[in-house]
């Protein structure tokens, strides 16, 4: 069959699974194109079928030789419907790891369940031993909590006041004014029960409890701040009191560890184009401006150049990155630069329909997107016949 991107309400309902395996290996020749990072070598990454997780393990893998345990939940092919994204990242990157004599093993399912949480805790113990770095990249819209059997559901909305601002439509160009309806302190609440740092800490107490920790074990986990224009939906909303909650737990995590001489930290990451800001008021206008000023200073990072540069000049370099006054590694350092920040607001004043493909990257912005679901990837013939 031949698959065509199916886009509803600026999410992309299908991959390629051709496409999704270039973007990978693609990720792949730029990590090994560049110097080795000395550590780690053992590496669970939760949330490793997209973006930074994704990144992450291609990292762990390809940059310092580690052996990589990679767990998601993804869907895979049925019938003549295509698998998700993430399974079809998944199965290139291990294809690809296999090929290059990296150790490889996955597990498929829900990171918040115990049964899942067990299976990998086992999967450690029979191949790795322990892990040096665990990275927990979850970015997800429900959690079924194990022990009440309660369903929680994440909302991205502003909080006390509605959200009103500027947005792009990035397949129209259409420049429009969006409203954003508050949420209730229950849809809050359950915001930070999914995206908060709850689970994080879960995963880190079961895997020292089970002996699974090595001495001088890091994880990591990732937020992200912004600038003012966003700040009402998104730092100032439900996910910025979730991304809050996922800071102060670091803080308790770093406790659990100070018998390993272990770290727990939160890395800061710069805005980029994810499924999920693809749908969020206001972020895909600032994300094309911003990477319109950031490409033109030579300054723009995708998510593997932002991942490698976490490993290389943060994590494991030789001399310790210093972290902001809140204990965070700040990788959005480019983005909140004073020069870059006031462009972009100059930019945003000035933004409309006629005007937006001159002011703005939109071109980039819509590419980044469906390369994340295997289209528009150079080399690959979307005309050809394929099997999902």
């Amino acid at each position: 069959m031949i698959i065509e991107p199916r886009i509803r309400e600026n999410v992309c309902l299908n991959a390629h699974p051709q496409g999704c395996f270039r973007q990978v290996e693609a990720q792949i020749d730029y990590v090994m194109a560049r110097d080795r990072i000395r550590s780690p070598r053992r590496v669970l990454v939760i949330g490793s079928s997209n973006g930074y997780g994704l990144a992450a393990r291609i990292v762990s893998a390809f940059g310092s030789g580690a052996a990589t345990i990679g767990l998601a939940y993804e869907r895979p092919a049925k019938g003549k419907r295509a698998a998700s994204a993430g399974w079809y990242n998944n199965e290139a990157f291990t294809t690809l790891a296999r090929d290059h004599g990296h150790p490889v093993w996955n597990v498929n399912g829900d990171a918040f369940a115990d049964q899942i949480k067990a299976q990998v805790l086992g999967s450690i113990r029979e191949n790795l031993g322990q892990i040096d770095l665990l990275v927990y990249s979850i970015a997800a819209p429900r959690r079924l909590d194990p022990q009440t059997g309660e369903l929680y559901s994440s909302v991205i909305r502003p909080i006390g006041r509605p959200f009103r601002a500027k947005t792009v439509d990035f397949q129209t160009g259409e420049v429009r004014v969006e409203t954003c309806e508050p949420a209730t302190a229950e849809q809050t609440a359950q915001t930070i029960k999914v995206m908060g740092g709850e689970d994080w800490s879960l995963w880190v107490e079961r895997l020292l409890e089970a002996g699974l920790l090595a001495e001088g074990f890091q994880t990591v986990a990732f937020s992200y701040i912004g600038p003012e224009v966003t700040r009402p939906i998104y730092r100032d909303g439900t996910i910025g009191m979730a991304k809050q909650d996922l800071e102060q737990h670091a803080g308790s995590i770093n406790g659990m560890l100070a018998g390993l001489s272990g770290r727990a930290v939160v890395s800061v990451q710069k805005a980029l184009v994810t499924r999920a800001s693809a749908v969020i008021p206001a972020v895909p206008l600032y994300v094309s401006l911003l990477y319109k000023v950031m490409k033109a200073k030579g300054l723009h990072e995708n998510c593997i150049q932002q991942i490698y540069r976490l490993y290389h000049d943060f994590l494991f370099s030789p001399q310790p990155a210093a972290t902001d006054e809140l204990g965070r590694l700040r990788l959005d350092d480019w983005e909140m630069r004073d020069d870059v920040q006031h462009e972009v607001a100059e930019l945003w004043q000035r933004v409309d329909s006629d005007n937006i493909r001159q002011l703005a990257d939109l071109d980039g912005f819509r590419e980044e997107f469906l390369r994340h679901h295997g289209f528009g990837v150079p080399g690959i013939d979307y005309s050809r016949e394929v099997t999902p």
